[in-house]
């Protein structure tokens, strides 16, 4: 029972089925599971991010808002499995902007949970 997406097969199924919200520094893909606990892929692409250094940094702050942001996530009504990939701005912004994006997509899909 790992919190995080692994392999290749789960982040494809993320991509094929789920929903996609964009923000300016990162898009998340969301698709409920039936698990007990939210789970977290995060990807940084050469093309969009450059070197080595910004994507390990871009995936640091990524794994680091979603860790900040497990109370939030407690209050959607189901669980996800959520890939979320860096754009070019984000290994620029501070944890705490980067929290505040997230919060945003979380309120989103909170608020498409409410309509079904």
């Amino acid at each position: 029972m790992t919190p995080y997406l692994r392999g290749s097969n789960d982040f494809q199924k993320v991509y094929r089925t789920g929903k996609r919200y964009d923000s300016t520094s990162m898009t998340a893909f969301v698709l409920p599971n039936n698990l007990s606990h939210n789970r977290l892929g995060v990807t940084a692409s050469r093309k969009a991010l450059g070197n080595a250094v910004q994507r390990n940094r871009a995936k640091r702050l990524l794994r680091e808002m979603f860790r900040q942001r497990t109370p939030s996530l407690l209050t959607l009504l189901r669980k996800y499995d959520w890939v979320i990939n860096a754009k070019r701005r984000l290994p620029a912004l501070k944890v705490s902007a980067a929290i505040a994006e997230f919060e945003i997509l979380v309120s989103r899909v909170a608020r498409e949970e409410s309509t079904k």
